[in-house]
């Protein structure tokens, strides 16, 4: 047998190879996988991926419902604000101005306060109500620095209809439509929006906000005010900042002092009322928001957006100012306040035409 030739070994039928795979599944050799699936090792588990997606659904519903509850709030809000009508047409109404200006509007209205809250607040027993306070407010369009200026009460000024007047006695002829359109013509700012608000509104809003932090330059104590405040910085809840706005027992001009704290409280009222802490904190922001509404009155077109732009518009270092006066004299047996025309003209030019008042007319 050595001369026999041996043939080559053949594969079984059916057993061909064909990649390292059989080609029939009667083969006992198993066929090529990879490692991750091989018949002795568990698949992946697929949990974690389930879990992040129920994360995912979750977070995706609460977002729509913070979203629902977001315009449902805004709409809610918005039904309880109070209007006002503050503008009227006449001939000669300055034109439209780049930026928005606002007519701010304290007045010494005791509405919704009961006889012991008066009482305590020492806001007297006055019926109806007057302008105390009245500022003039420029948010610029662009970055600029928005400017808040006082208009003493006692602006001895031309009102229509009425010859010439303190510039409270225009609210008390015309109510706001007087008021501003006075306003309107002695500074030639149209106004945007308008914004009054009464001594319960105003406690209201403070407490709301847990109070509000004020730098007292002296000792000031008012029987009439009910304050008895000690120099320094202190938080003051509703009340107090109440009394120390409107006391008069400071300055060789009471007036005038008087103005230099409203604003400053307005700033940092405002200031704090826009700050992440109070508006993502429901605690605080929903009180806010239903003491503002049910509190402030505002000209039709004023919503909810603006009264927030407001507030992060003030929250950038606004110039705070009083218009230039020129002299105190004594008219019809009342002292009132003239300006200086020449300066308060600058003033509101610059505020007119959107540009940075200039240092030289900045007064306290």
């Amino acid at each position: 047998m050595d001369n026999e030739v041996r043939s080559a070994p053949t594969t079984p039928r059916g057993r061909s190879k064909v990649y390292g795979k059989e080609r029939s599944g009667s083969s006992p050799v198993k066929p090529f996988a990879s490692p991750s699936y091989d018949a002795g090792q568990p698949k992946a588990p697929r949990k974690p991926r389930r879990i992040g997606r129920k994360i995912l659904i979750g977070l995706a519903i609460f977002l729509v419902l913070l979203l629902i509850a977001g315009v449902a709030g805004y709409f809610w809000i918005s039904s309880k604000m109070n209007s006002v009508e503050a503008f009227t047409d006449y001939d000669g109404r300055p034109a439209e101005t780049p930026g928005a200006d606002w007519l701010l509007v304290g007045s010494d209205s005791r509405a919704g306060l009961s006889a012991a809250e008066r009482k305590k607040l020492a806001t007297g027993k006055a019926v109806g109500k007057r302008t105390d306070t009245m500022m003039l407010l420029h948010v610029p369009a662009g970055d600029g620095r928005p400017t808040l200026v006082s208009l003493p009460r006692d602006s001895y000024l031309p009102v229509n209809g009425h010859g010439s007047d303190k510039l409270n006695a225009a609210y008390a002829f015309g109510g706001p439509k007087l008021l501003t359109r006075t306003v309107e013509e002695v500074t030639g700012i149209r106004v945007d929006h308008y914004m009054e608000i009464g001594f319960g509104g105003f406690v209201g809003i403070v407490d709301a906000i847990g109070g509000v932090e004020i730098c007292v330059k002296e000792n000031i104590e008012d029987e009439k005010a009910g304050i008895d405040l000690k120099k320094g910085c202190q938080v003051m809840d509703g009340g107090t900042a109440l009394g120390y706005v409107r006391t008069r027992k400071t300055g060789a001009i009471p007036d005038f002092d008087r103005t230099e704290r409203q604003r400053q409280f307005f700033s940092a009222v405002v200031k704090k009322a826009a700050s992440p802490g109070t508006l993502i904190n429901p605690f605080s922001s929903v009180p806010l928001a239903l003491s503002a509404a049910e509190s402030v009155a505002v000209s039709p077109g004023t919503g909810v957006f603006d009264l927030l732009s407001l507030g992060l518009a003030m929250k950038g270092n606004p110039v705070t100012t009083a218009v230039p006066i020129g002299s105190l004299p004594t008219i019809n047996g009342q002292a009132v306040v003239k300006w200086d025309n020449s300066k308060a003209n600058k003033l509101f030019e610059a505020l007119e035409n959107d540009k940075p008042v200039p240092k030289e007319v900045i007064t306290k």
